[in-house]
């Protein structure tokens, strides 16, 4: 049932893409989940001996739920209502894992809980602990309910931002990320015909939500809020990852990093493998205290093209639009259209940044290390890059009826001479900030209506062909 109402819904707003001004490709039909595991057996943990109390781990009484219900065919694994404490879960083939009303998976905060995989983190391949719920190499495969995945990730938080300040000290800021192992909230890889549904999600060690080499993946009316007992290092809300044909809609995400982020692979090992993010739709959704509604970046090596978004809002983020990328990672993100926006509060609408947080993107090795006794993912990161492969390119990209209020610095654009910022399409645009902001290094933009409001001048360097 919930395929036909997807089908129907595709139908009913083709005729409606026209009219808003939104891009009507034939591609947008295809995105989301194409099945949906429609089981009838039910299978309920409760019967599998785990208990909703808060305090007994179960994980294997989950997890044996949830194989018994891939091993029938498919079906639904459910909850009575209760506090399930748990350590990772792994989705089957064929399984609807519903978290009804009343019922929350609460995370373990002891490291051991969380199976090591093979995954990507960051962008870069290697070996690290799997999320709270995890969708590997499966098929017809959902997440759904009203109820809450609680990551409990303050403790991972912590441990994060004591390895910080070491590792800053001794100029490591670079890999800290990576050294510290944390949980993602629910990750999907290597998939496909997955749909996560209706869930919240609160407090994850890293990500809340991450689509990895994954395709038709659908997800719905769901609700991030990391902004839980401080500042989560890293707790982005969706990152779409080298995935294709990925609807995200209905969403609301608070969060402490960013909020709807498209992401491609980073440096030398996003280089070779060499995966895009290509054809997505995100549309109808809502982003408040966070780093960015919609983010290309900064892990953008295998690319980042054929990107649609539409009827989004953000109130009080830190960045709107944003697109940041570094001199050693590479890529072409384009064929982009971002249409229907309101953003109020948000202190940079539109940025560009191809130098993003030299402290963290540039890998130095500081003086005193035996590169022989490194861990394989500090030589990746370590590993020189070809100028010619490390130079991103952002080009062909619309924005089309964006309407800004109360931003900081209404436009920043920080091309290179090695990489301008090419051919940008505005229309009925309009960013009210105290600051007008600057343009550099950009070349052959078109603007129609395209209004900036500022206490002083809009500052123009080093571009071609640019008139408002």
């Amino acid at each position: 049932m919930r395929y036909i109402l997807f089908i129907i819904t595709i139908a009913l707003c083709t005729g409606i893409y026209a009219q808003n001004n939104i891009p009507n490709f034939k591609w947008m039909e295809k995105v989301g989940a194409k099945s949906f595991p429609e089981g009838e057996k039910v299978f309920n943990v409760k019967d599998y001996g785990a208990v909703g109390d808060a305090l007994v781990m179960n994980t294997e009484a989950i997890q044996k739920a949830i194989d018994d219900a891939e091993a029938a065919g498919g079906g639904m694994v459910t909850f009575e209502p209760g506090i399930y404490l748990t350590g990772s879960i792994f989705i089957g083939n064929n399984v609807n894992f519903h978290i009804p009303k009343g019922t929350m998976l609460m995370g373990s905060q002891d490291l051991k809980d969380y199976k090591y995989i093979d995954t990507r983190v960051a962008g870069v391949e290697m070996n690290w602990p799997s999320a709270l719920v995890n969708i590997l190499n499966k098929e017809n495969a959902a997440i759904t309910g009203d109820g809450v995945i609680h990551g409990k990730g303050k403790v991972f938080w912590d441990k994060y931002w004591t390895m910080r300040k070491d590792y800053e000290k001794k100029g490591l800021r670079w890999i800290v990320d990576y050294d510290c192992d944390r949980p993602r909230g629910i990750l999907i890889s290597e998939c496909k015909n997955v749909t996560v549904e209706g869930v919240v999600l609160y407090q994850p060690g890293f990500w809340s939500l991450h689509i990895l080499y994954s395709e038709h993946v659908t997800v719905n009316d769901i609700t991030i809020s990391n902004n839980i007992e401080g500042h989560g290092p890293s707790t982005d809300g969706i990152d779409i990852d080298s995935s294709s044909f990925v609807l995200v809609q209905n969403s609301s995400i608070n969060c402490n990093d960013d909020n709807f982020c498209l992401k491609a692979g980073r440096d030398s090992d996003g280089l070779k493998v060499n995966r895009p993010c290509e054809y997505i739709v995100l549309r109808d959704c809502y982003a408040g205290v966070g780093a960015g509604l919609v983010t290309c970046g900064s892990e953008t090596s295998g690319g980042i093209k054929h990107i649609v978004g539409y009827n989004l809002k953000a109130v009080g983020t830190s960045f709107g639009l944003r697109f940041k990328s570094t001199n050693q990672r590479g890529g072409v993100i384009e064929d982009i259209h971002l249409s229907n926006i309101t953003m109020e509060n948000v202190k940079y609408p539109l940025s560009v940044d191809l130098n993003w947080n030299p402290a963290y993107s540039n890998s130095l090795l500081p003086e005193g290390y035996n590169r022989d006794s490194l861990p394989e993912h500090w030589l990746k990161m370590l590993e020189p890059v070809d100028p010619k492969l490390g130079t991103p390119k952002f080009r062909n990209m619309t924005f089309t009826d964006i309407n800004v209020k109360n931003a900081k610095t209404a436009i920043i654009i920080g091309g290179t001479k090695e990489s301008t910022i090419d051919n940008f399409t505005f229309t009925n645009v309009s960013f009210e900030g105290e600051k007008a902001g600057h343009i550099r290094y950009a070349e052959n933009w078109e603007c129609n209506n395209f209004v900036i409001k500022g206490k002083d001048e809009l500052k123009l360097e080093n571009t071609k062909k640019i008139k408002f």
